[in-house]
């Protein structure tokens, strides 16, 4: 494999047995590949030897699908990371999938075009690893998540046979979608080794607001008004009073203390039409309650309100030790009752629940702020989440819209598709990689 690329000293080791979760898993040992080939190398031997391997990129999940079981090989794929075109043409990039997603962004904006998913992690995480999560992110509201933008794909199974699926071209109905099948599964089918993206003409421009809400529940019902307005901002977060107490806390940006919401807003497009946009927005929130609506009038004031919301996940860890962060999500409609049942279930369960996210698609961010040396206090977390989780899919959602199921929703996975629906993706699993190396206990659980 060649000098530098097989580590497996203590130190080094302990570099790759965590991500973004509270979860530990020591590896054997870590390889980090530079071409398909060698990725293929690695893989057949696994498969011969019946050895774990653990797919990695940045190791920035939030749902343990990075964390190392005992004696595996960790496959750290971030020396893959080159960007091998961008073609203007039929607006396309092909890349490897270490390529960190921010790069992505500005090579594509460098060419007058656009690459939407933004997963708050933009800075570190990879386009391997947003594709093994189906990341999301604010755009997700108008312009969708990592799965509407991967055209093909070049994967390595099990066994070390490369695999090309996709191609080209945004209209594809030959045979299986093994695309799409690929996008999400978390590692567990297949190692991503090149993507072709699609990209869209970047937009004209863009205008951020900030409404302030003295009630939450006001903040979801001005989300549900400019929704129905038929307004479709390109993003629409929520911050709730606690997230707001440790972001300002954190960077002392004079965001206000004396409301339970703020609303984070984004339109962009052509110029002409957004300043109009704008002042519905604004009239809307308003309507519903809003306190303060600040517009912002510059490219700094724009970038100073968002980064308030970028710093939210290294901001809540100022109350407890320990961030459990969730994504569960509903219809959008259904987003002032989740937030409801959250609150509830904070009292209940004595814990503090940070409330932030993607409220504009249903996607929202519950963080518990917890100690994991606590037992009592973890025992009455696990307890919180599962009834989190169960809120959310009475109310019509899902376990997960962009951090995937990992091992922290694995024991849940069942509550949402069923028995017959799991057993039917464990054959998928199966047939693809019969021996389970490949990153083992994700989605299904188990070692």
């Amino acid at each position: 494999m060649g000098h530098g690329k097989v580590l497996s000293s203590p130190e080094d080791l302990f570099c790759y047995s965590y991500d973004g979760t509270f979860l530990y898993g020591a590896p054997a040992v870590v390889v980090r590949p530079a071409t398909t080939r060698e990725v293929a190398a690695v893989l057949k031997l696994a498969s011969a030897e019946g050895i774990p391997v653990v797919p990695r990129g940045a190791g920035t999940g939030l749902s343990g699908g990075a964390v190392p079981v005992e004696g595996s090989i960790v496959l750290d794929l971030t020396a893959m990371d080159r960007i091998l075109e961008i073609d203007t043409a039929d607006m396309l990039a092909v890349v490897e999938p270490g390529v960190v997603t921010a790069r992505l962004h500005r090579a594509a904006e460098s060419a007058g075009l656009f690459y939407p998913p933004d997963p708050s992690s933009s800075n570190v995480s990879t386009i391997g690893g947003n594709i093994a999560e189906c990341a999301g992110g604010p755009r997700g509201l108008k312009y969708g998540v990592t799965r509407d933008y991967v055209l093909g794909l070049e994967v390595v199974l099990a066994g070390g046979e490369v695999v090309v699926c996709g191609g080209r071209t945004v209209k594809n109905a030959s045979g299986y979608d093994l695309t799409g099948l690929f996008v999400g599964s978390e590692g567990t089918l297949g190692v991503v080794t090149r993507a072709v993206l699609r990209l869209i003409p970047r937009p004209e421009t863009r205008q951020t607001l900030r409404a302030d809400f003295k009630a939450i529940e006001q903040a979801a019902e001005a989300i549900t008004a400019v929704l129905g307005a038929g307004v479709v901002p390109s993003a629409l977060e929520i911050m709730d009073d606690v997230t707001i107490r440790c972001v300002e806390n954190y960077l002392r940006i004079g965001l206000p203390l004396d409301v339970e919401a703020i609303l984070l807003i984004e339109v962009d497009g052509p110029a002409a039409a957004l300043s109009e946009q704008a002042r519905l927005i604004a009239a809307l929130c308003e309507e519903h309650g809003a306190v303060r609506v600040r517009v912002a009038q510059t490219k700094e004031e724009e970038a100073e309100l968002w980064r308030a919301r970028k710093a939210v996940s290294p901001a809540v860890v100022q109350v407890k030790p320990t961030k459990i962060s969730e994504d569960a999500t509903v219809p959008r409609s259904r987003v002032p009752a989740l937030i409801r049942a959250i609150k509830e279930i904070a009292r209940k369960y004595r814990l503090t629940i940070a409330i932030f996210g993607h409220a504009g698609d249903g996607n929202l961010h519950p963080n518990l702020l917890v100690d994991k040396s606590d037992p009592d206090e973890m025992a009455r977390a696990e307890a919180a989440i599962e009834e989190i989780f169960k809120a959310a899919l009475a109310l019509g959602g899902t376990l997960s819209g962009e951090h995937g199921i990992g091992l922290l929703k694995a024991p849940f996975l069942e509550l949402e598709y069923g028995g017959p629906g799991v057993a039917t993706m464990r054959k998928i699993k199966e047939t693809l990689d019969p021996y389970g190396i490949l990153n083992p206990g994700k989605i299904f659980g188990g070692s």
